[in-house]
Parts: C-alpha cells; sequence; structure tokens
C-alpha cells in the first residue's frame, strides 16, 4: 500500500479511506469512555456501591456479544459504511439519553442507554477492522495485521 500518490505527493485514497476509518474509531472511543465515566461519577455520587456500578454495565457487554453474533452478518448485507454510520448514529442516542433531567437518570434508563452504547461499540469495531481488510491487498496479510494494531493501538 502507497502511502503517498505517485505524482503529485498527495495520499493515495487507501490513506484517505483509512484516516477517516481512524478518525472514526477514535471520535467513537472518546464518546465510548466519556458515556461510562459519567454513569461512573453519577451513580458513585449517588452512593452506589462498586459492584451495584458495575452491574449497570451489564447490559453493555451482553448487547455487545449478541452484536458480535450478528455484526459480520450485518455488515455484510448492509455494507461496512452503513454499520459503521449505525453505530455511531446509535452511539449519538446513548449519549443523548443522559441528556435527560437528572430524575429521569434511573438504573433501568441508564442500562438501556448502556445496551445502545454497547451495539454501538461493536458496530463501530467491527466495520472499522473489517474496513481496513479491504484497502489492505489480499497478498499482504502481515501488512493487515500491522495497519489494524495501529489502529486499535492508536486509540490509546
Amino acid at each position: 500500500m502507497a502511502l503517498l500518490g505517485r505524482s503529485s505527493g498527495e495520499l493515495s485514497p487507501e490513506i484517505r479511506q483509512y484516516m477517516v476509518v481512524t478518525g472514526n474509531y477514535w471520535a467513537f472511543t472518546l464518546t465510548d469512555g466519556a458515556l461510562r465515566m459519567l454513569v461512573v461519577l453519577y451513580f458513585y455520587g449517588l452512593g452506589y456501591s462498586p459492584l451495584q456500578i458495575a452491574m449497570l454495565f451489564i447490559f453493555y457487554e451482553v448487547f455487545g456479544v449478541i452484536t458480535n453474533l450478528v455484526g459480520g452478518w450485518l455488515g455484510a448485507r448492509l455494507g461496512l459504511n452503513r454499520t459503521m454510520n449505525i453505530g455511531l448514529l446509535t452511539q449519538v442516542v446513548a449519549l443523548a439519553m443522559l441528556l435527560v433531567p437528572a430524575a429521569w437518570l434511573t438504573v433501568p434508563w441508564v442500562m438501556a442507554a448502556q445496551a445502545l452504547s454497547g451495539i454501538a461499540k461493536d458496530l463501530n469495531k467491527m466495520s472499522a477492522k473489517s474496513s481496513i481488510k479491504l484497502l489492505v491487498p489480499s497478498d499482504a496479510q502481515g501488512q493487515l495485521y500491522k495497519w489494524i494494531a495501529i489502529l486499535t493501538g492508536s486509540k490509546n
């Protein structure tokens, strides 16, 4: 995969697409972390125990597993770009669910927001990693692992 175009010095289409996917992945990771921290801090402030707070994230993980089970089918059916955008939109909805008055932030409401965030996380992650696979030539599988490692490691 060439980093720069042949004559003009501009980035190749593959690298531009990789940068879009990586930016999308970073934006998602930032909002996902913010959502989880807000939940932890809010319920800690209300006096919930660490175990009770951890239980708020059960739906996040359960719905993430369910999404992983059907994510490949969805990606093949709808396309990776669409599933990534659905993941981002779902994350926006999950974040917006926390913009309600504090009295509405009940445990079931927050768990529903976490469930949506879990779905969004796995749609986004699956789409980002799979789209990179499409950018790397099939005879360069070693490069594929390098680019995915850069993508997933770059968020840290």
